[in-house]
């Protein structure tokens, strides 16, 4: 797929067809000024978008020879303190400092003017994503356990790394991180969600009274899953880069782990929305728990309060699978196909948010 031959402005053509008026999400002749400026590509731009992400959107961008990827913002308006794209940018530079796995970023447009939210620019991997499929290059059962295996010895590393050296030490405030992460989005609950759904205020109580305390800061990826981590296309699973690091903070580690386990499927997990990765339900790849053992044997942190990490990973996103359900509803993401299921899918989420409690 690619886009339109001229410069006119990119709006999806459904929007058109159902009498929306909406801004454009690529500007082509604005995008090729900003590759002018910093030197990325010549000529007419070819563009499609990749990823599976819900929220932020994602272009791979052919110019000439030069194959670079674009990620921005959603259309405003956006809730406050979310797809900050220069932020997204920033944390990636650090990590690249200190050798961990992402990717180069080029450019970073800070702008509003220039697409309506600020973006950024950065160097296209030649790599595979695991989601509903295992890659060929893995598909044995040794090389499925060491995919499974190298992204939980990569969420350590991410864990380990040495913060100054990175210029990350002051990238977030870990102290009272799981308080704020409770305190937040009770707030946005309310501000999201135009139907009554009672779990997110009963669940919210519980880990509020349940909060453990955290062991150590470390940087929290937010949405650390094989979705947002891309490997090498051929041989030994080997990490390329991890992608989508819009939700980066200072705080509880532990939090990516409860994450990671409670969006991850294997044979005995139950099946929700938000476990967007079900080839890990074959043969081979690591179960929920042992994705845990091993990520307390690489750094020694105590998990015996997983489960309420795990709580706290799939109450949270009920609240920003409602945001996206309300937007829907609200004729703000016409063609959208996911969002409708949202209707059933988040009280799933809050059930099983509710059997951690007990």
């Amino acid at each position: 797929m690619t886009g339109p031959e001229t410069n006119a402005e990119v709006v999806a053509t459904i929007a058109d067809a159902a009498g929306f008026t909406m801004p454009p999400l690529l500007i082509l002749d604005r995008v090729a000024a900003f590759l002018d400026e910093h030197g990325i590509g010549e000529g007419d731009i070819s563009w499609r978008r990749i990823g599976d992400g819900q929220s932020n959107v994602t272009y791979l961008i052919d110019r000439g020879q030069t194959r670079v990827v674009l990620r921005r913002g959603p259309r405003p308006p956006l809730p406050k303190s979310t797809h900050d794209m220069v932020r997204e940018a920033t944390v990636q530079q650090g990590l690249a400092r200190v050798g961990a796995p992402v990717p180069r970023i080029l450019a970073v447009c800070a702008d509003p003017d220039v697409l309506g939210v600020p973006f950024y620019v950065m160097e296209y991997l030649d790599g595979v994503i695991l989601l509903d499929e295992t890659p060929a290059a893995f598909d044995t059962t040794r090389a499925r356990r060491g995919a499974s295996e190298a992204l939980v010895d990569t969420l350590v590393e991410l864990h380990t790394l040495d913060l100054n050296r990175a210029g990350l030490t002051e990238f977030g405030r870990p102290d009272g991180y799981l308080e704020r992460q409770v305190k937040t989005f009770t707030g946005l609950a309310a501000q999201v969600s135009q139907r009554e759904l009672p779990l997110v205020a009963e669940v919210g109580a519980w880990l509020e009274r349940r909060r453990p305390a955290s062991q150590r800061a470390a940087l929290v990826h937010g949405d650390y899953r094989f979705g947002n981590v891309m490997f090498q296309p051929e041989g030994p699973p080997r990490v390329l880069a991890v992608l989508d690091w819009e939700m980066a903070t200072l705080g509880d580690p532990l939090a990516d782990l409860g994450y990671l386990t409670a969006t991850y499927s294997d044979p005995a997990s139950p099946r929700t929305v938000m476990e967007l990765t079900s080839a890990t339900r074959e043969p081979g790849y690591l179960t929920r728990d042992q994705l845990a053992e091993r990520y307390a044997a690489g750094t020694g942190l105590d998990i015996s309060d997983l489960g309420w990490y795990q709580a706290l990973a799939l109450w949270k996103a009920s609240v920003f699978l409602e945001a996206i359900y309300t937007r829907w509803r609200a004729g703000e993401r016409p063609g959208d196909t996911f969002a409708h299921t949202l209707e059933v899918a988040v009280p799933e989420i809050l059930e099983r948010a509710q059997e951690l409690t007990r």
